[in-house]
């Protein structure tokens, strides 16, 4: 039993140590070690916080990035419709004017060709008109030589004259 007796003694300094220790620590040592695992929770929990709105706002970012590019496609595909659109117009203007010169330029050849055509036509007439005096002449000299014969001959043109206007 003596071998009980000093290892208690030495259990009682222990335990009377352990709680001097335990008070000194629970008076002045844990109120600042729960204090800091505290503020160490709350610095935490507001890193988490923070993150959770970081990713939130990543989200966001990338579905107006989303947004944009789909808008972004969108307008290109208008643009090019609208790109297309007047290619066509410009396309079909440039036809449109290309026919209205040729048919101008036909017209003005048909213009200028009925002028040349009567003109020739006048020119035919008045050629034929000489010819026909002359050879009226001609033939008026050699059948008239009378002056009987020539007075008779203007007798007889102006009452021709005369019944076709009548």
């Amino acid at each position: 039993m003596s071998l009980l007796l000093p290892e208690s003694g030495l259990l009682f300094w222990m335990l009377l140590s352990f709680g001097i220790v335990f008070a000194v620590l629970a008076k002045y040592g844990f109120p600042i070690i729960i204090k800091m695992v505290e503020d160490r929770k709350v610095y935490i929990d507001q890193s988490l916080q923070v993150a959770k709105e970081a990713n939130e706002q990543l989200a966001r970012l990338k579905s107006e990035g989303e947004a944009i590019v789909l808008s972004a496609n969108k307008e290109q595909g208008r643009i090019l419709k609208e790109a297309m659109q007047e290619r066509e117009k410009i396309i079909y203007e440039a036809r449109k004017q290309a026919e209205m010169a040729a048919q101008k330029e036909l017209d003005d050849m048909k213009a200028q060709i009925q002028l040349e055509k009567e003109e020739a036509i006048r020119d035919i007439r008045r050629q034929v008109a000489v010819l026909s005096v002359d050879i009226a002449e001609k033939v008026i000299r050699k059948t008239l030589n009378s002056e009987k014969e020539q007075m008779e001959m203007i007798d007889r043109m102006l009452d021709e004259v005369l019944s076709r206007k009548s």
